[in-house]
């Protein structure tokens, strides 16, 4: 992480020492740098548009170098936390339980907490993401085998299984 600050750093830098180029003529080459093509020709052939927008964007570069290092890292197929979203993905599904699989085990949760499970402790027992069991427990929810109350402590939602 600490290589990854420097490497920012070190872009910034070098986007502000591009910036300060323009306002000697060549406006624009720090946005080519952070891989703003067309604006930086567009500043490039009109001054920095007229000067105005090179001095503009010296309070831009720093978003630009943070949107140009996240690009760089999607496409790398990186989180922005570092993750390789390839592998996560991959890791997510293996024992991704999905349809009346994730119904039997929203409901052995919901046996070994009392009849009462919330969202979070759904997704932390199946490995489902969150989406998958909130649709599912709305789904028996909606055909009457699950009631939503809230935990009178923590104000979270919670669903009763009564039968349980």
């Amino acid at each position: 992480m600490n290589l990854e600050n420097n490497q920012q750093k070190d872009r910034l830098l070098v986007s502000y020492i591009l910036c300060a180029v323009g306002f000697f003529g060549l406006g624009g080459l720090h946005r080519l740098y952070n891989g703003k093509i067309g604006t930086g020709l567009l500043w490039l052939c009109t001054f920095g548009l007229f000067y105005i927008g090179q001095t503009v964007d010296l309070l831009l570069i720093p978003n630009m170098v943070d949107e140009y290092e996240r690009n760089l890292r999607l496409k790398a197929g990186v989180s922005p936390l570092g993750v390789p979203l390839n592998q996560a993905v991959v890791a997510s599904q293996v024992h991704r339980p999905t349809g009346n699989q994730l119904m039997i085990k929203l409901i052995e949760a919901a046996e070994s907490k009392g009849g009462f499970l919330t969202v979070t402790q759904g997704v932390k027992f199946t490995g489902a993401s969150f989406a998958e069991v909130e649709a599912t427990l709305n789904e028996m929810y909606k055909s009457g085998y699950v009631k939503i109350d809230n935990d009178p402590n923590t104000g979270a939602v919670t669903y009763h299984f009564h039968e349980l």
